[in-house]
Parts: C-alpha cells; sequence; structure tokens
C-alpha cells in the first residue's frame, strides 16, 4: 500500500497500548508519523517501533490536527475527555474503553457494519471477551442459538499494567512465606479465585458482565439473545479461558459445528480429547482456541465449548488493528 497515515495512540504505556504499537511494526501497517500519548504520569517513557525508541507525550499538550487515525486504549474518562478533540479535528476513531456510544466491530464477525459508517468514523473494538465470543459465536449463527450461558475466567491483565503487578507481588509474598497485604484487590487474589471482576449493582451484576452481553448481542445482529454470564478473576497474568454452553433450537449436529469452526477465519480448533490453555496455547497468538466440543449430557440441543485467547493481543489490540486495516482499505 502506497499510502501512509499519521497515527496517535492514546495509552500507549498500558498492556494494550504497548502491544497495539507492536503489531502495527509486525503486520507492517502504514504508518508515516507514530505518536504516542498518555498521562503526564506516563509522559517521557518510550516505546520501541521500528527500531528507533519513540517518546511518550501528555495527550493533553496533543495538536490531533497532525493525524488522521487515532487508537484510544487508555481508560474510558481518557476517551471522554479527548475523543470529542480528536473526532473534531477530521480523526478517525478507534476506541477499546467502551466509553463511546458507536457501533462495535470484529472483523470475523460483522466487517459489513464499516461500510455504513460515515466520517470521521468513530467505532469501538468491544470487550476482550466480546471479540473472543464473536469470533467462535458468528460461524455457528445458522444453529438458532436461543441462549448463551458463560462463565469467563479473566486474566488480570483485564484490569491493567497494576492488577498484573500486583498479582506478581502477592505471588512473591506467599512462596516466600511473608504476610499477604492485598493492594488492588479486595483480597488475595494468587492461588486464589474471585467471584467478581469489578464492583457489582443493585442487582449484583458487575459492568464487564452487562457489557459483554449488550456487545455480544450487537455482534451478532441478535438483539434478544439471551445471555447468562458470569465473569470471575483468575490468577493468571495473561490469557483468558471460557466455558460456553449454547441452547439451539434444533439438534445439534457435531461434525457440522467442527467443520464450520474449522474454515472459520480466527480460530484455531484442537482436535476431539485435547484441549487448549491460554498459557500453553493462546498467550502470544492471534487466534481464539477451542476445545472440548460436545453435545449436552442428556440434551440434543445443547452445545458446550471451551475456549481460550491472549486477551491483550487477539482480545483487543490485534483487533483494533484489523479494524484500522478495514478502515484505511475503504474508507480513509
Amino acid at each position: 500500500m502506497s499510502q501512509s497515515f499519521d497515527i496517535a495512540v492514546i495509552g500507549a504505556t498500558g498492556t494494550v497500548g504497548e502491544t497495539l504499537v507492536q503489531i502495527l511494526e509486525e503486520r507492517d501497517f502504514p504508518v508515516a508519523n507514530l505518536h504516542l500519548l498518555a498521562s503526564s504520569e506516563s509522559a517521557g517513557h518510550s516505546v520501541p517501533f521500528r527500531g528507533k525508541n519513540v517518546r511518550v507525550r501528555e495527550v493533553d499538550e496533543f495538536d490531533f490536527g497532525k493525524v488522521q487515525l487515532v487508537f484510544f486504549a487508555a481508560g474510558p474518562a481518557v476517551t471522554i475527555s479527548f475523543a470529542p478533540r480528536a473526532t473534531a479535528a477530521g480523526c478517525t476513531v478507534i476506541d477499546l474503553s467502551g466509553a463511546l456510544p458507536v457501533p462495535h466491530v470484529v472483523p470475523e464477525a460483522n466487517p459489513e457494519v464499516l461500510a455504513s459508517l460515515g466520517k470521521p468514523v468513530q467505532v469501538g473494538s468491544p470487550s476482550a471477551a466480546a471479540t473472543a465470543l464473536a469470533v467462535v459465536l458468528a460461524p455457528l449463527k445458522g444453529l438458532d442459538i436461543l441462549r448463551v450461558n458463560l462463565t469467563a475466567c479473566l486474566a488480570v491483565s483485564s484490569q491493567g499494567r497494576e492488577a498484573v503487578t500486583e498479582l506478581a507481588r502477592q505471588t512473591a509474598e506467599l512462596l516466600n512465606v511473608r504476610p499477604l497485604e492485598p493492594r488492588f484487590f479486595d483480597r488475595q487474589m494468587a492461588f486464589n479465585l474471585l467471584a467478581q471482576v469489578g464492583k457489582p449493582d443493585a442487582l449484583g451484576h458487575v459492568a464487564l458482565e452487562k457489557r459483554l452481553v449488550s456487545e455480544l448481542r450487537e455482534l451478532l445482529a441478535a438483539p434478544l439473545l439471551k445471555i447468562s454470564v458470569t465473569c470471575i478473576q483468575a490468577p493468571v497474568f495473561f490469557g483468558d479461558s471460557y466455558s460456553v454452553s449454547l441452547q439451539t433450537a434444533a439438534e445439534v449436529d457435531l461434525a457440522a459445528v467442527n467443520a464450520a469452526l474449522e474454515t472459520a477465519a480466527g480460530i484455531e480448533l484442537v482436535e476431539a480429547g485435547d484441549y487448549p490453555t491460554a498459557v500453553g496455547d493462546a498467550v502470544g497468538q492471534d487466534v481464539v482456541y477451542v476445545g472440548r466440543v460436545r453435545g449436552g449430557v442428556d440434551d440434543p440441543c445443547e452445545l458446550n465449548l471451551w475456549l481460550t485467547v491472549d486477551n491483550v493481543r487477539k482480545g483487543a489490540a490485534l483487533n483494533a488493528v484489523q479494524l484500522a486495516e478495514l478502515l484505511i482499505k475503504d474508507l480513509l
């Protein structure tokens, strides 16, 4: 591609932002000038890109007129503060924070949505969990899915670098027989499972669970799809894992299901009798791994799956870059 683009990445020192920059280089994205932006606390750090160290600057002082494309990979508050400025400057905005009321797109599930967007484009890259589920469920839509039951075992990196540091610190303290003092988490995270990720509302649901339900319905164009989801925090640094049970309108043809998963983009189907793990398979990879494909014990209209994915890479950063690749091809 002969044309190149000036790009800004906001949240460049976070786990997703750094991975996004890495993927831009790996995929040879046509970057002319790369501007790395973050809060004042992170300004001054450097991130490697194409053999050079690019200095991170404060987002508050940035002139968005210098770029055509902006990735918002920081928290919702940052996106809400600066996305209007980027849009006013004519930039295409890809939001990874979930803060903007914009269409959400996963290239393997609903890329046709991009064609209907006006300029300047604002589009959302959904939560890592919604991205992984959409990649796998999109090729199975022919099953006439009535209900999705999901248990999401989320890596601590889903809550950012501070959570990763906290798990490492707690692990070291316990292995060295030192008293444990929880800081980021409200109780022991190392060698433990926490039954919720974030604070629940009055009905007991956390924000990520509600976001996942909304985004998955949108990505599958199934606004009435019934979805039951429980997000738990697992003592894993990177890599989410999901136990998924689907209730379908008709008896499940397992051979057809396996064939659909085998040929679908973005999926690695593990052979029968084996199963994937986050650490052993998914981390560092660009696909969603699927295993333990099976029917119900006593219900022919039930399909059960085990999924695992690199939440930072495939679930967040790669999906955003794939959106940018489609946008520069058709819209920018």
